[in-house]
């Protein structure tokens, strides 16, 4: 197979999957679109980029070349540019400085001073800072985004890297011919370098694709496992993981604890101003006491305007601190809606795991008894529930 019919058959495939992905597209959420519409442009360009290699002998040197080494130089700018879209970096018009260097570059050394060696030291410098580039923002990724799809990803980036520095490597050992040609079938690296240049965004675009679909599965679990107003834990999964903390607490003989937590005369704010300003009242309490939770505390929606906060390795005295805590956050951030700007403050009652508890349900029926407490109490203040033998 002569390199001609790699390039032509690569192009057909890149097309094909540049095709499907338009098709998919349609279908992944608003968040997820640009970055498939920018990754498909950018296969499309490498696909045409491989069609205009395959007829290089059939076009003006000086013409056929600098295109090609543009379409596929480009092909890699989207792609660059469609992983910062896919996790929210802006883009810059300074990513198409690699691009215009290289095909400035190409055409200085065909159609200028005729140098081939000098035209492929170009075209691997440009890949390479393309390539780490995208490599970079998949690896910088690794706190926020665990999926195995943008390992996948970042592999075959470092791969086709590597592949471009031994291609380097090898004619600048080897040395070329004034008249080489990247056509040449009897060159071994003249054929693999169209079979790694097809393959690979083929396999890359499917990596990417994996990535969407793994993106959509975690937004799907995220969003049956939170409120939809407040972006908090909802009920379910804080009655998950309150059996799973208590259990575990019990099982290690810890400290477990747990706080609820209720708006003060929130019904006056919803009776006085509308719905609408009582969930942004909602949603303010909601961020105060998520700002105010450390890292191993759980904070919850319950329902209505009532939140619960789960604790661990806490005693009576360091829930009550930690319930403080929070109340604080709240009453010393007034609410401010519009025009409308009230203090608001909150009643919390905490409550510790006790021997003869049984499960997480225990725990919580004697912090909502402390709740009810602190609000025959006066409000705007902490109670903590007895031992639960004198309740």
């Amino acid at each position: 197979m002569e390199p001609a019919t790699v390039y032509l058959l690569g192009a057909l495939m890149m097309m094909a999957n540049g095709g499907v992905l338009g098709l998919m597209h349609r279908d992944f959420p608003p968040s997820l679109r640009p970055s498939a519409v920018t990754w498909r442009i950018g296969t499309l360009l490498h696909a045409c980029g491989c069609a205009m290699f395959m007829v290089q002998e059939a076009l003006p040197r000086s013409f056929v070349l600098p295109l090609a080494n543009g379409l596929v130089m480009g092909g890699f700018t989207c792609y660059w540019a469609a992983l910062r879209q896919f996790y929210g970096v802006p883009r810059s018009w300074v990513m198409l400085a690699p691009v215009t260097v290289g095909v400035l570059g190409v055409y200085w050394f065909i159609g200028v001073s005729p140098a081939p060696l000098g035209r492929i030291v170009v075209v691997a410098l440009v890949w390479a800072v393309l390539l780490g580039s995208c490599i970079r923002e998949l690896l910088g990724q690794g706190r926020r985004d665990r999926a195995w799809s943008r390992q996948v990803m970042a592999g075959i980036f470092v791969l086709l890297l590597l592949v471009v520095l031994v291609r380097l490597g090898w004619f600048v050992v080897a040395g070329m011919a004034p008249d080489y040609s990247g056509l040449d079938g009897r060159l071994w690296i003249n054929m693999a370098s169209p079979v790694v240049m097809t393959i690979m965004p083929v396999i890359g675009t499917t990596a990417f694709l994996l990535m969407c679909s793994e993106r959509i599965r975690r937004q799907w679990e995220r969003a049956a496992s939170t409120d939809y107003l407040t972006g908090l834990a909802n009920r379910r999964t804080l009655a998950e993981a309150g059996a799973r903390r208590f259990d575990l607490a019990r099982a290690q003989g810890r400290g477990f604890g747990l706080g609820v937590i209720d708006i003060d005369h929130f019904k006056s704010i919803n009776d006085r101003y509308g719905h609408d300003v009582g969930d942004v009242a909602l949603k303010h309490v909601a961020a105060k006491l998520e700002a105010a939770c450390r890292e191993a505390e759980l904070p919850a929606r319950q329902g209505g305007e009532e939140f619960v906060v789960l604790f661990d390795d806490v005693t009576r005295d360091s829930v009550l601190a930690a319930g403080e805590r929070l109340r604080h956050a709240v009453a010393s951030s007034p609410f401010i809606a519009g025009t409308v700007s009230l203090p608001v403050t909150v009643s919390i009652g905490v409550a510790v795991r006790q021997d003869d508890d049984t499960s997480f349900e225990c725990v919580l029926r004697r912090a909502d008894a402390a709740l009810y407490a602190a609000k025959q109490g006066g409000r705007n203040r902490v109670e903590a529930a007895p031992p639960a033998a004198t309740v």
